[in-house]
């Protein structure tokens, strides 16, 4: 591979997702990007950067992007932050609410995540009357949110992390798969989305699932995301990041939650701002 195709790839990649992709990421390029090749008519990842590289093409960007993002995911992935979220479920659906309970969560893969916290919310109402429920999940590849609306996983995708309880209740066999709950399902709407662009549209949440997703950026991208949802956040809600994620010189408008790894609330001199 042309150092300048690299380049040339890596800067689109950058440019729309934020990803930033380093010279000992090239295998990933020759691995995932064969059917992009092969779909433009392109004999390599250098005819490919040129091609990026000599005028803007939305439909061979797209393309590009949602092959090289990472879709990796499982029900109640890491365990903790769902635990987490588990005890102040049943704070946030007190009956005295107003308003609705929001939760998002950010670059949701196939679903797995935010049908595990409907899940939760779920169990959490065992089927009393409670304040309305919107759980929004986004993810900036098309391909991944037209499958997660689908609501339908293979017997191994069900067998990562998914309690068998979990499963007898809120999914129904169809064939060698799996279909999530119509009503469950209705909780959970998804969006296309990308984090880099300006997200007051979305409103306030009372919980934001971002879990894996700064890894991929460099620590200005990171800042910038981290800022943008922080606003996104009620004064009394939380954020949730990979395990290996921080906030830590990355940002003063939030602060860990304590005894909790993962987790943060907004700092409240912010909050009151």
């Amino acid at each position: 591979m042309s150092s300048d195709g690299f380049a040339d790839v890596a800067g689109v990649v950058r440019r729309r997702s934020g990803i930033v992709l380093t010279d000992d990421k090239a295998y990933l390029l020759e691995t995932r990007l064969g059917p992009v090749l092969q779909k433009f008519g392109l004999a390599s990842i250098g005819a490919l950067g040129a091609k990026l590289r000599q005028r803007p093409d939305e439909q061979l960007e797209r393309a590009v992007v949602e092959a090289l993002t990472t879709h990796e995911s499982s029900f109640f992935r890491d365990g903790k932050p769902f635990e987490h979220l588990a005890k102040l479920l049943p704070r946030m659906l007190a009956p005295g609410r107003t308003g609705p309970l929001r939760i998002w969560s950010a670059a949701c893969s196939t679903g797995q995540e935010p049908y595990s916290i409907a899940m939760l919310v779920a169990d959490a109402l065992a089927g009393r009357p409670g304040p309305k429920v919107e759980i929004l999940a986004t993810d900036i590849s098309g391909d991944v949110i037209g499958r997660a609306k689908q609501g339908v996983y293979t017997q191994f995708e069900v067998q990562r992390g998914l309690p068998i309880r979990s499963l007898v209740k809120y999914f129904k066999q169809d064939g060698a798969k799996w279909r999530i709950n119509p009503d469950l399902a209705a909780m959970v709407r998804f969006e296309e989305r990308n984090l880099l662009t300006d997200l007051s549209s979305l409103g306030k949440f009372d919980a934001i699932f971002c879990r894996n997703v700064l890894i991929y950026f460099d620590a200005p991208t990171k800042t910038r995301v981290l800022d943008s949802l922080a606003k996104r956040l009620n004064p009394d809600g939380v954020l949730y990041l990979g395990g290996a994620e921080t906030v830590l010189g990355l940002t003063d408008r939030l602060v860990p939650v304590s005894g909790e790894r993962g987790a943060y609330s907004v700092a409240e001199q912010r909050a009151a701002a």
